[in-house]
């Protein structure tokens, strides 16, 4: 059985090696350099300290990871977040994205975030490094189209587009509450 949890920097090697296989062998990130483990603590430290960031762990150890960070880092825009998801290649198809997703917008909504955007690559062409089986995962879970960015990375000699897909979690309110980021609950409030 899978277990959710929040993320600790000890977990850095294991989901730097979830990362990398995305790194080295698909276009789903336009990242195309490893990142140090000292690099990946760092940049887990600083999302989690306001954001969520998830692990799932089932019987061979960490499978995947989910977290949020601001949109864009302006006052104005502090109910928005952007999602980020990572399933072990080979642990993909087993309802684990759905899970974590499930787990972060939970979350989410108790900080009060009210829109996530998701940026995903996409091809017109059939390719070997990237399918587009991320669009259809969103679109399962509510997600819409709102943006296509034609050829806006290149990776393994190919040209590759963006889209941007978000959710509504909540009412658009004139005078909305603070968000009230992750540092201010007891992690048992929220998982």
């Amino acid at each position: 059985m899978a277990k959710i949890r929040f993320v600790t920097e000890n977990d850095a090697e294991a989901i730097l090696d979830i990362y990398k296989e995305y790194i080295n062998n698909t276009a789903i990130t336009f990242e195309t350099e490893i990142p140090s483990v000292s690099s990946f603590k760092e940049r887990i430290k600083t999302i989690s300290s306001s954001y969520p960031y998830l692990v799932i762990e089932d019987q061979d150890g960490i499978a995947g990871y989910a977290y949020s960070h601001d949109y864009y880092g302006r006052k104005a825009y502090e109910w928005s977040n952007e999602v980020s998801i990572y399933i072990s290649l080979n642990k993909k198809r087993k309802g684990y994205g759905k899970l974590l997703y499930k787990a972060l917008e939970d979350i989410l909504k108790k900080m009060g975030i009210l829109n996530l955007y998701a940026c995903i690559a996409y091809t017109d062409l059939p390719d070997p490094f990237l399918t587009n089986d991320s669009v259809t995962f969103h679109e399962v879970l509510g997600y819409k189209k709102i943006a296509d960015f034609k050829n806006a990375g290149n990776k393994f000699g190919r040209w590759y587009s963006i889209i941007w897909m978000e959710k509504i979690l909540g009412e658009h309110v004139i005078n909305p509450k603070p968000v009230k980021f992750i540092n201010e609950f007891k992690k048992e409030e929220l998982l």
